[in-house]
């Protein structure tokens, strides 16, 4: 897919899955690109040079303002270090971080710590700590604005379709209806979601199978 793409210069997020040496020598060498990916235990020696490094921290390089939504109290925080760029045998390293994400649920107040390791091809004089953790943020973008919905709205990860294309066919479904629903604006799709249950005529206009025989919300 990347090939078919303009990626000069651009900074490519990947989950631990594609934490792999020879794709970031094609993001880098290749393609001329950045990194900036998770690490997990798939890279068992980099998480655990990473979790070394970072055992004593100090204080963070960065820290965002304190943000109120969706009924919890968030932070972030972000470490960056390139103490071990000579070290890691990894290829083409700018810097390693650590995001710690502290959240308190407001209803309960039950407080929960995550704590996220990673490493980019970006060195300090290209990407600030600031930068870095909104990158790192930038790439759960898509799990909160699609996959997430499928999963909450459509209950995917519950789907029982299994045989040949079923499932294939039903999540590409499911992902051109929430696309489908953005194009027209639509902000919350569970909340449009209900109005359509009760409205077909209205989900009629949506699919241009009929034309203006109701306002849409």
């Amino acid at each position: 897919m990347l090939d078919q793409i303009d990626i000069k210069g651009k900074v490519i997020t990947a989950d631990a899955l594609l934490t792999q040496r020879t794709f970031a020598e094609y993001l880098v060498k290749e393609r001329k690109a950045h990194y900036h990916f998770t690490v997990k235990g798939n890279q068992k020696q980099l998480l655990e040079d990473l979790v070394e490094l970072f055992r004593q921290r100090g204080e963070p390089d960065y820290a965002e303002p304190i943000s109120l939504a969706h009924g919890r109290i968030e932070q972030r925080k972000i470490w960056v270090s390139n103490k071990l760029n000579d070290y890691l045998e990894f290829p083409h390293v700018g810097q390693v971080f650590l995001v710690e994400r502290h959240v308190i649920e407001k209803k309960t107040g039950k407080e929960s710590a995550e704590l996220a390791y990673g490493i980019t091809s970006c060195k300090p004089d290209q990407a600030s700590p600031k930068k870095v953790l909104a990158t790192n943020r930038g790439h759960w973008c898509i799990e909160n604005c699609c996959h997430y919905i499928v999963d909450t709205v459509y209950n995917e990860d519950r789907s029982r379709i299994r045989t040949g294309n079923g499932p294939e066919n039903m999540t590409r479904l499911r992902r051109f209806a929430v696309g489908l629903l953005k194009s027209r604006g639509v902000k919350n799709i569970a909340e449009k979601m209900r109005q359509l249950l009760l409205n077909t005529r209205q989900l009629l206009d949506i699919l241009k199978m009929t034309k203006n025989s109701c306002r849409v919300a």
